[in-house]
């Protein structure tokens, strides 16, 4: 084995144990590079082949494979049970205004920090409704507008 060959296989197998720290898939497609760039060095082929070799399959991988890895990645975004109160009406229980930073709503028997979506303050006893959740505030409207 010549000096590239080894660079090679030092590289991937860098590139494989990064992976397997990480469980992320972060560095898998350098892998792949590597292992292609190690293949053309074994068969003594010119550095330039195995840089561009390199770069092409790590490129190749990451396009063909970014769509599952996101997909996969974000399948671990769980809703909660907090989520049902989206899209139900609350009542004001204490003067809502976003620049004091103030703000409480009633929903299902539970009081809720809350917070106007168009800045608008409401007071207390006004209707409104959730439409998200940023953190532990609920994001409200006025129970006249539709859900966005």
């Amino acid at each position: 084995m010549d000096l590239m060959s080894i660079i090679w296989l030092a590289a991937l197998i860098v590139f494989a144990i990064a992976e397997a720290a990480t469980v992320q898939l972060v560095s898998i497609w350098f892998a792949a590079g590597s292992l292609a760039a190690f293949i053309v060095a074994l068969c003594h082929g010119p550095l330039w082949l195995q840089i561009v070799l390199f770069l092409v399959v790590a490129i190749a991988a990451l396009i063909l494979t970014r769509p599952l890895v996101k997909k996969h990645l974000n399948a671990q975004v769980k809703p909660t049970n907090a989520d049902r109160v989206i899209g139900m009406a609350c009542k004001v229980t204490e003067d809502i205004d976003n620049i004091a930073a103030t703000g409480a709503v009633s929903v299902q028997g539970k009081i809720w920090t809350a917070r106007s979506k168009t800045g608008q303050p409401f007071k207390e006893g006004d209707l409104v409704r959730a439409v998200a959740i940023e953190g532990v505030k609920l994001i409200v409207i006025p129970i006249e507008q539709n859900i966005e």
